[in-house]
C-alpha cells in the first residue's frame, strides 16, 4: 500500500503538481478526533461572533431562544463540515484539488479563487487590523504613553501606534499560516482551556453580577419582535451558520490529515457542538449581563473588557481574544488561501508561496480603510457568502450523488491540457446550477418578493444547487462521466 502511495505521488509530481497539493500517504495522516475537537474553539470564540449574537437580541427574541438556536446551529455546521470534508478524508487531497471533481479541471479556478482568494484575502486584512485593535487596548493598558507615539503622523488614514500594531499582528498570523495545519494544532492546544478560563469566567461574572432570571428576561431598549418568531429562530441559524460558509466549502483542506473519517466525523461533530454550547450560554449571558449592570446596550466584547479595574483580568481576556482572531484567521483565511493560489499555477507556486502572496496583497487593500465604510464591506461579503453555499450544495450532489463517493485521482491530476470528461476543463452544468441557486438565495436583496428566501440565503443556496445538480447530473450512469473522452460534456 505504501508502495503505491509513493508511486501514485511520483506519477503527479512528475505531471507539474508540488508536494503540497498531492494526496497525502497514509503515514501523514494522522489527525485523530481530538486534533479536530480543538481546532474549531478558537473559529467560534471570536469577537465578530459576540458582536453578531448582540444583533440577534434586535430581533427581538428571548435570550433561551437565542441560545437554543446557536446550539442547533451547531449540528447544521458540524454536517456540513463532516460531509463536505469525507472526500479530503477518503483521498488526503485538500479542497483546491478536490473542487475539481465538480467544476472541471479550469472551472475549479473561479469558485476556488472566490473563497480561497478573495474572500479569504478579504477577510484576512479585516481580521488582521480587527485584532490590531484588540492589540492596542492590551498595549495601552501596559504602556499608556504608546498610544500617543507619533503625533500627528499617518500613513492612508492610519497613526503611527495603530499601524506598529497592524504590522505586528499581521506578522504574527502569517508565521501561523507558514507552519500550517500541524503549527495551527498545536497552537490551538494551547488556546482552549483559555478559552473556557476566560469566556466561561466571563458568563459566571455577568450572572454573579444581575442574576440568571434578569438575563433570561433581556430585551434591548426600543427593541420590539417584528414578525413570526419560528421564521426569526431560522434566521438567526442561518446567519450562524452562514458564518461557516467558507471554511465548510474548503473542509478537505482540514480533513486530509484525518487518520480515517470516523475521526474527522466525531472530532469536528462534538468539537462543534461543546465549543457552541459554551459560545450560546456565554455569549447570551455576557452581552445582556454587561448590557443590565453597565446600563448601556453594548456588543462588543471588547468595550466589556476596556471597562474592567483588574490590569491582570482584562490583559488575560484581551491575550485570548487576539489569541482566537488568530486562530480563526489560520483556519478560515490564510491557510485555504495558501492551498488555492498553490492550485493556480502547481508547477511553479507552493503553499507557502500562496501563503505569503495572500498575505501582501491583505496589506495592499489597506484593510483599516475599507473598515471605513462597513455597509459596503458585509455586503460584498455576504453576496461570497451567498455564493459559497450554492458551490457546497453541488460539491456535495457531486459527491454523494454522482459519483457515488468515488473519484479517480489520475483523472483530478490530469496532464496539464488533458480533460477527460468536461468540455475545455468545465463542468457547465454545475455553472448554470450555481448561477441559478445564487440568483434565488441573493434575488432579495435586489427583488422585494425573494426577500425572505435572502434572510436563510445558505440554506436556500445550499438545497437547491443541491436538489438542480442532482436532477440534472444524477440520471447520468457515473461510469459514462468518467470515461467520457475529452471535448465533451
Amino acid at each position: 500500500m505504501e508502495n503505491q502511495e509513493l508511486k501514485q505521488r511520483e506519477l503527479y509530481r512528475s505531471r507539474g503538481y508540488n508536494d503540497d497539493l498531492l494526496p497525502k500517504t497514509e503515514q501523514q495522516r494522522t489527525w485523530r478526533a481530538i486534533n479536530y475537537f480543538t481546532l474549531w474553539m478558537g473559529s467560534v470564540h471570536n469577537v465578530p461572533n459576540y458582536v453578531m449574537v448582540g444583533g440577534f437580541f434586535i430581533l427581538g427574541l428571548s435570550t433561551l431562544s437565542i441560545m437554543l438556536a446557536i446550539i442547533v446551529s451547531a449540528f447544521f455546521i458540524a454536517f456540513v463540515m463532516v460531509m463536505n470534508g469525507a472526500a479530503g478524508t477518503r483521498y488526503g487531497v485538500p479542497f483546491a484539488m478536490i473542487l475539481r471533481a465538480s467544476y472541471g479541471i479550469k472551472g475549479a479556478l473561479l469558485p476556488g479563487i472566490l473563497r480561497g482568494g478573495i474572500a479569504a484575502i478579504m477577510w484576512f486584512g479585516l481580521q488582521c487590523y480587527a485584532g490590531s485593535l484588540a492589540f492596542l487596548i492590551l498595549i495601552g493598558k501596559i504602556w499608556p504613553d504608546f498610544l500617543s507615539l507619533g503625533g500627528d503622523f499617518s500613513i492612508l488614514g492610519l497613526n503611527l501606534p495603530g499601524l506598529i500594531a497592524f504590522i505586528i499582528f499581521w506578522a504574527v498570523n502569517v508565521m501561523i499560516g507558514f507552519g500550517g495545519g500541524s503549527v495551527l494544532n498545536k497552537f490551538t492546544a494551547i488556546l482552549n482551556p483559555c478559552i473556557y478560563i476566560v469566556f466561561g469566567g466571563m458568563a459566571i461574572w455577568a450572572v454573579n453580577l444581575v442574576g440568571i432570571t434578569p438575563i433570561l428576561e433581556y430585551i434591548p431598549t426600543g427593541v420590539t419582535q417584528n414578525g413570526n418568531s419560528g421564521f426569526l429562530v431560522l434566521v438567526v441559524i442561518n446567519a450562524v451558520v452562514a458564518v461557516w460558509a467558507a471554511p465548510a466549502v474548503s473542509a478537505s483542506d482540514f480533513t486530509q490529515n484525518a487518520k480515517d473519517f470516523r475521526q474527522q466525523a466525531i472530532g469536528q461533530t462534538l468539537g462543534l457542538v461543546v465549543a457552541y454550547i459554551l459560545f450560546a450560554v456565554a455569549g447570551v449571558c455576557i452581552i445582556a449581563g454587561a448590557s443590565i449592570h453597565y446600563g448601556v446596550d453594548t456588543w462588543n466584547v471588547l468595550d466589556i473588557v476596556q471597562r474592567w479595574d483588574s490590569l491582570f483580568a482584562s490583559f488575560f481576556a484581551v491575550l485570548v481574544i487576539l489569541m482566537t482572531t488568530i486562530s480563526t484567521n489560520a483556519t478560515g483565511n490564510i491557510i485555504p488561501a495558501g492551498y488555492q493560489i498553490a492550485a493556480i499555477a502547481p508547477t511553479k507556486l507552493t503553499y507557502k508561496n500562496g501563503v505569503m502572496i495572500a498575505s501582501i496583497i491583505s496589506l495592499l487593500i489597506c484593510p483599516w480603510k475599507l473598515m471605513e465604510n462597513q455597509d459596503s464591506i458585509y455586503l460584498f461579503l455576504d453576496i461570497i457568502g451567498g455564493m459559497l453555499g450554492p458551490v457546497i450544495g453541488v460539491m456535495l450532489a457531486h459527491y454523494y450523488i454522482v459519483m457515488r463517493g468515488n473519484i479517480d485521482l489520475n483523472v483530478l491530476y490530469t496532464k496539464p491540457g488533458d480533460y477527460k470528461f468536461y468540455e475545455h476543463g468545465f463542468n457547465t452544468t454545475a455553472f448554470v446550477v450555481t448561477v441559478i441557486a445564487v440568483i434565488i438565495s441573493l434575488g432579495g436583496k435586489f427583488i422585494p418578493l425573494l426577500e425572505p428566501l435572502s434572510r436563510v440565503s445558505w440554506f436556500v443556496g445550499v438545497i437547491v444547487a443541491f436538489g438542480l445538480y442532482a436532477l440534472f447530473k444524477g440520471k447520468t450512469p457515473r461510469a459514462s462521466i468518467e470515461k467520457k473522452p475529452a471535448g465533451q460534456n
